[in-house]
This record gives structure tokens, sequence and C-alpha cells, in this order.
């Protein structure tokens, strides 16, 4: 397939099944920033509500940075991966300290900022500043396998593997720069990410074939699940261990659980008592 009929492609598709999302509507770094930590490995339905209630409660980046982290862990409770909300507070006071409450704009000084890696860092300076840069998430990636890597691979050297090879990220990425509209990218990789999601709910998921593809963990019974149940709970009111384990119908892993949350700053201790760490 050419550049010239990939891109038709995909704008015709997006010109009839463009989602309507609330990030789409702003152009503020902010709020940008904050879709897209909190899309990460999390499905876009259940994003749209917290999304809406963090802003509501954390409108500009110097409120974030000002307020408690009991209150931020408090709102993010139920999106999962709660990590996510102790980078974007961390992010927000490095803003306001370090830049004086002005979003960065070029994508050396947006990868400083904590837990904002490249492809975070380049969707915020394309969504929020129009500006091009080559990046690639799963939607993208689910995109660019099904258009241009449709047949199997061919075989290794040895005659071992055909069909089963995976496509590796640099063998899309000079696809993704050769095909991006240069002059509109912020409605381009829209565009791309519209198509990569209905690609997934209509066809085998093209990123299973993706050497970079990680299937996720079960989460009903797992460590994570019972992390978060824990900080849902001390959320609540402060606690001791024991009156933990009983209402979280917890288990031998708690106590670990329990020190690793205040390990990483989640919870905070004072003798026996747990609590949401300030």
């Amino acid at each position: 397939m050419t550049s010239k009929a990939f891109q038709k492609k995909i704008w015709d598709f997006y010109k009839k099944n463009k989602r309507e999302l609330p990030w789409r509507k702003t152009r503020d770094p902010y709020r940008i920033l904050v879709s897209e930590i909190m899309l990460q490995q999390t499905q876009v339905e259940r994003v749209i509500p917290k999304y809406k209630d963090f802003l509501k409660k954390f409108s500009t980046v110097e409120k974030l940075a000002k307020a408690k982290q009991s209150e931020v862990l408090k709102l993010w409770l139920g999106l999962g991966y709660n990590r996510r909300a102790l980078y974007l507070k961390r992010t927000a006071e490095t803003i306001v300290s370090k830049h004086k409450g002005k979003f960065p704009k070029t994508i050396v000084e947006l990868e400083e900022l904590p837990g904002v890696g490249p492809y975070t860092a380049g969707a915020i300076a394309t969504f929020a500043y129009n500006q091009s840069h080559v990046f690639i998430e799963t939607n993208i990636r689910s995109v660019f396998i099904h258009e241009f890597f449709s047949h199997p691979l061919p075989a290794s050297p040895s005659g071992r593997g055909r069909g089963n090879a995976k496509v590796s990220d640099n063998q899309l990425l000079p696809l993704i720069e050769k095909t991006l509209d240069q002059k509109n990218p912020r409605e381009w990789y829209g565009a791309l990410m519209d198509y990569g999601s209905f690609l997934k709910k209509t066809n085998p998921n093209p990123s299973k074939r993706s050497k970079h593809h990680v299937t996720q963990s079960k989460f009903k019974g797992s460590a994570r699940e019972l992390r978060g149940r824990i900080l849902k709970t001390v959320s609540e009111k402060p606690m001791t261990e024991s009156q933990i384990l009983k209402l979280c119908a917890a288990d031998v892993r708690t106590t670990e659980i329990l020190r690793s949350l205040v390990r990483e700053g989640f919870l905070a201790k004072n003798r026996n008592i747990f609590s949401i760490s300030a």
C-alpha cells in the first residue's frame, strides 16, 4: 500500500467514525497530560468519568501541585495502577517549582518530567502544540501491523518460524514517519488511534504480532487487586493491620503488601495504624 492510499484510508475512516473524547476538546497541555497518564493500560470508557472528576477537583497544574497526596490518591482509586497518580502529582510539583507553572514545550524537557516517557512526551507535544513527532502506542502499532504486515513474514535463514515472526517497533517507526501528516499531526494521530481501536474490536488483535506485545496478567486474585482493595479500605479511615485483614478478606501476602505500600509512599504507618500518606 502506498503512503497516499494509506492516508486516504485513515482519513476516510476518521471522517465517518471520529470518537468524541473530552481530551480532544482542549489544547491545554496539563489536561492532555492527565488524559495520557490515565489512559496508560486503561480502557477509554473507564477513563472518561475519572478524567472529568479529576479535573473538576484539580482544574490546574497549580491546584494539583498544592493538593495533598491523600486527596489525589482517593480520587484516583478505582482506576488502577495507582502509582500513576503519584507520578502525576510529582510532575505537577516539578512544573510549578522548576518551570514556574509553565508547561514545557520541547520533547527533551517533557521527558525529564516524572513518569513521562517518549510516547507521553510525543503525545503532549502533538496534541497540545500540534508539533510533528514520531511516536507509537498500542493502537498505532495495531494499525501499521494490520495494514503493512498482513502477510506472514519470511522465514528465518534456518527455515524455522515461518509465519510466526514478530514485528518490531523499529520496523514500524519508519512507516509512521513516512506517512505522518506534517500539517495536522494532532488529528492524524487521533485518526490512527480511532482506527486502531476499531481494528481491535473487529479483528484478531494485530498488536499480538508485535515483539513488544505483553499479555496483561490476570487481575482477579492478584496482588494488584489486593493492593487496590487495601488502599480503598484505608482511604476511608486509618486502621490497624488486623482490621485491614478482616475488612479486605486478605491473605498471607498482606503484611508484605502493606510494607510495600508504605515504602512506595502510598501509606503512612504510625505505630500500628495505617493511613493514606498526606
